[in-house]
């Protein structure tokens, strides 16, 4: 897309926006009342940045751009931490989302003899239904199991022969062991990709998963408030993640300055075509960066590298910015252990703690006391490394770490309870 396509696309979302009372505001505050008056990208980049508390604050339906006899669908958040952000979506908003998750499973090989196993949760959440009617776009068969019932997806994995396995990459792993515990291999199943997302997750969580299942683990991004899934995917050279054609991507530093190609920042879309539910300039809280190019698969536009955390994850201590990426990192590097832990953060004498709890593996843990002291040594001296400061770590029983069916609570901040 050339620039002057890119100014075209851009100008007809803010003729669209403009249908919302809260955008018409905004976008006069800065001087733009008709989309003619964005003639450059510097006119555009002068439009105030959308966060999610503008969409909690115009709760349910605010920021609907069509009325609501055309609104044929909603999504929206949990809602952890306030009123839910609600998104809508025209019938042709739905077809649009179908066509661009069909195309990024096509990029990887999903052709209409896949059968796809949704594990992803169905209903208010965007993961099950983006993935679902992706499937059926593409042609290929769909079963819509949802999250959880673990034994239930065993069985049916392997009885229908499911070759695509479609959730987050901490429930593919509980089902990796859970498929171990049960005596079935990979060997027994037709897996041969999978499609995880909606939590950020290492190179290393990759390579076990891929280890474990016998697949192509690929991560795929998106957030409600953009489309859901769909908004980029890795293809087969995993060297980024392809954003459609359809969003328009920036990475801004902490000020809100454009960061240039190549350098990491957060993640902030602007949805180009979308009716219902347009947004300028959303920030999404992720932490990733962008390149243009062509790649080796023919996809020519915007990528992004793989999100590395999210701006709301990130845990101060001690004055230091630590991400639990950075310590699943760390702890995937070290043999010997399950890719399964829990960061335990506390104050003790008004000083921040920090203790990680690692699940040692059922091999290393019939080891001698001491072959253990030394394991536990050398995590907690990787950990350190890798964040810059020192953490306890302490080595727990196999099994012992509650596993999720969702996106995996990694980080219990007990300094939270304190007031």
């Amino acid at each position: 897309m050339d620039k002057t396509e890119l100014l075209n696309g851009l100008r007809k979302t803010i003729q669209q926006v403009l249908k919302a009372p809260y955008y018409q505001k905004k976008l006069a505050e800065v001087g733009i009342f008709y989309p003619a008056d964005v003639k450059t990208l510097e006119d555009f980049q002068r439009i105030p940045l959308t966060e999610k508390e503008d969409l909690r604050q115009n709760y349910p339906f605010g920021l609907m751009a069509e009325p609501l006899e055309k609104i044929v669908r909603v999504h929206a958040s949990s809602g952890t931490t306030g009123k839910p952000t609600v998104v809508g979506y025209t019938r042709e908003d739905i077809k649009l989302w179908a066509q661009i998750v069909a195309n990024s499973l096509r990029r990887v090989g999903v052709t209409s003899n896949d059968v796809i196993q949704i594990a992803y949760g169905y209903g208010l959440f965007t993961g099950g239904m983006g993935l679902h009617y992706g499937c059926e776009e593409l042609g290929a068969m769909a079963i819509p199991i949802s999250g959880g019932n673990t034994h239930r997806q065993l069985m049916i994995m392997r009885d229908f022969g499911s070759t695509v396995l479609c959730c987050t990459p901490s429930y593919a792993l509980y089902l990796a062991e859970s498929l171990e515990e049960a005596g079935i291999s990979k060997e027994d199943l037709k897996l041969r990709v999978g499609v995880f997302g909606a939590e950020p997750w290492t190179e290393r969580m990759r390579a076990e998963l891929e280890a474990r299942l016998g697949i192509r683990a690929l991560d795929i991004y998106g957030l409600s408030e953009i489309m859901g899934p769909g908004v980029a995917m890795e293809c087969l050279k995993c060297n980024g993640l392809h954003i459609d054609e359809h969003f328009y991507p920036e990475v801004l530093d902490e000020e809100g300055n454009i960061l240039p190609e190549g350098e990491t920042g957060e993640l902030v879309f602007t949805s180009l075509g979308k009716m219902g539910f347009p947004v300028l300039r959303y920030r999404t809280k992720d932490l990733s960066s962008i390149t243009y190019g062509t790649c080796e698969c023919g996809h020519t536009g915007w990528s992004m590298q793989r999100v590395s955390a999210r701006v709301d994850d990130m845990l101060i201590i001690r004055g230091v910015n630590v991400f639990p990426s950075q310590i699943e990192e760390a702890i995937l590097s070290v043999g010997g252990i399950e890719p399964h832990y829990l960061i335990v953060v506390d104050r003790e004498a008004n000083l921040d703690t920090l203790e990680v709890l690692v699940e040692v593996s059922p091999d290393s843990f019939s080891d001698e006391i001491r072959e253990l002291e030394q394991l536990q040594d050398k995590l907690k001296a990787k950990i350190e490394d890798t964040i810059g400061i020192s953490a306890r770590v302490r080595l727990v029983e196999p099994k012992s770490i509650p596993r999720s069916e969702g996106k995996a609570k990694r980080v219990e901040d007990k300094r939270k309870k304190i007031f």
